[in-house]
């Protein structure tokens, strides 16, 4: 009876795996509304942070979508206590203006996601590789970037702890469920 109990117990309790451990470097830059959002404002809350710039003519688009799919599920499941960050890599033509146009194309809850620009493309580089060990760099064959395409998940103290696949590739799909499993054992615990 004892280990009926602990066997049931055990399969009830989720505990949070993650496969990384990166400290995010402090930042402060502009979202698509003109405002200031920095680490500091995501303190306490659990954040999902990817790269993107909406000049991109491949996988942004998608990544969006999918990122969009995760706000949905996430709100059906009730939790409120998350941010979604998306870091431009194009700052220059990322504008707040051209953060804000993209973002209108795309059924989104802009309440508490934030497109940031506002920084150098160098800067926005060495923070991908320091603070998400991703890389996001200029294209030298044309007018766009080279960028990963995970998720990032970062916990309360601003840690990223797990990063998952943000776009549909080598069969392997978002794993959306994992993903909104995973922010609420973090939001809760």
């Amino acid at each position: 009876m004892a280990a009926t109990v602990f066997l049931l117990s055990a399969c009830g309790n989720s505990e949070f795996k993650g496969d990384m451990d990166v400290e995010v470097q402090d930042f402060s830059h502009t979202n698509q509304n003109g405002e200031k959002v920095g680490l500091a404002d995501l303190k306490g809350k659990v954040w999902l942070a990817n790269f993107i710039f909406t000049n991109c003519t491949t996988v942004c688009p998608p990544m969006t979508r999918n990122m969009s799919e995760v706000q949905d599920r996430l709100n059906e499941e009730k939790i409120q206590n998350y941010e979604i960050v998306s870091f431009s890599i194009d700052p220059t033509r990322d504008t707040p203006g051209a953060l804000k146009e993209y973002i209108s194309h795309y059924d989104v809850d802009e309440s508490n996601w934030n497109l940031l620009t506002g920084y150098t493309e160098k800067e926005i580089s060495a923070f991908a590789q320091d603070s998400f060990q991703a890389i996001a760099m200029p294209d030298p064959e044309s007018d766009q970037f080279i960028h990963g395409t995970s998720f990032y998940l970062v916990d309360q103290n601003g840690t990223v702890v797990k990063s998952y696949p943000g776009n549909k590739q080598d069969g392997e799909d978002v794993p959306y469920d994992e993903i909104v499993e995973d922010i609420k054992i973090l939001s809760e615990g």
